[in-house]
């Protein structure tokens, strides 16, 4: 990766990470469908932009908008509801931590359903140490009864086991650009929030306030729409494998943001099993690996 890459997927990462502290703003004044609801509205708005700008094949017929409605759900409709919904009750930072551990649950289900998405020895590894960081991030509490923290924290991690899930299902989609599959996946996300925010939630009686106003539309633009973007060009020109750093620089940037501005704080059990889910990541990518052979050797 050049020095535009690396910038690139510093920038995503902050976006990424600034999230969950924009949602805990937003969430202030806006209940958790209706934030979910204006972010894939507003992204999916930002894409068709991009899209109808690209001038790419848009989708059409059933089976097209079948398996956007899908992915959607999977991607978005789920996570964004679960993550939302747990940020009540969780800090932004333990949240962001919890949701890192999406590629050990990717590779559980990938090696589940995909025929040739079999597990690795590393991979195997980081699978390991990540189920002993969420371990260790719940604690105890698990024994003691469903409180409302231990709830939040088991949101967060089925909104990782959806996004696992959605990676899996997301190879059906190879057949679009990828930005129509993000726009049309965001469309149908929001096709399947308007029922469920006004049933859940009704209609807002008024707008919120600014602050909160302002961290929703940062979140349906910024995160979202112009998130995607990047991950896009990044994908494009980086692949896959450098694309899986942000997952190691989503969670800082948002504990940052936390401690800072939010006056959050995580317990010492946080940090170590952030460091446990870090090593398994690590194992995962297998870049440090690969770079201790090449210096023994």
């Amino acid at each position: 990766m050049g020095a535009t890459e690396w910038g690139l997927l510093a920038a995503l990462s902050l976006i990424w990470g600034s999230t969950f502290f924009f949602v805990e703003i937003a969430l202030a004044e806006v209940g958790p469908l209706t934030l979910v609801l204006g972010r894939v509205a507003m992204g999916a708005a930002v894409l068709w932009v991009v899209v109808l700008a690209m001038g790419a094949r848009r989708p059409k017929g059933w089976r097209d908008w079948r398996d956007l409605a899908l992915m959607g759900l999977l991607n978005n409709a789920i996570p964004f509801c679960l993550i939302f919904w747990g940020q009540q009750h969780i800090a932004s930072g333990l949240a962001s931590i919890l949701n890192a551990t999406t590629p050990i649950f990717a590779i559980l289900v990938a090696h589940l359903l995909l025929a040739d998405e079999r597990a690795t020895p590393g991979k195997a590894a980081g699978v390991i140490f990540g189920l002993a960081g969420v371990t260790m991030l719940i604690g105890p509490e698990a024994l003691t009864g469903l409180s409302d923290g231990l709830l939040g924290q088991l949101a967060v991690m089925g909104a990782a086991v959806s996004y696992a899930f959605a990676g899996a299902f997301g190879r059906r989609l190879g057949r679009f650009a990828p930005p129509v599959a993000a726009a049309g996946m965001l469309t149908m996300s929001t096709a399947i929030m308007v029922p469920a925010a006004l049933l859940a939630e009704g209609a807002p009686a008024a707008l919120p306030s600014l602050a909160p106003l302002a961290a929703w539309v940062a979140l349906g633009v910024a995160g979202t729409g112009l998130a995607y973007i990047l991950y896009f060009r990044i994908l494009a020109t980086a692949g896959a494998t450098n694309l899986l750093l942000t997952t190691f620089l989503i969670p800082p940037s948002a504990i940052f943001l936390g401690v800072v501005f939010l006056d959050e704080s995580l317990a010492p059990t946080a940090l170590g099993g952030l460091a446990l889910i870090f090593a398994g990541l690590a194992c995962v990518d297998g870049r440090l690996l690969r770079f201790a052979r090449r210096r023994t050797a």
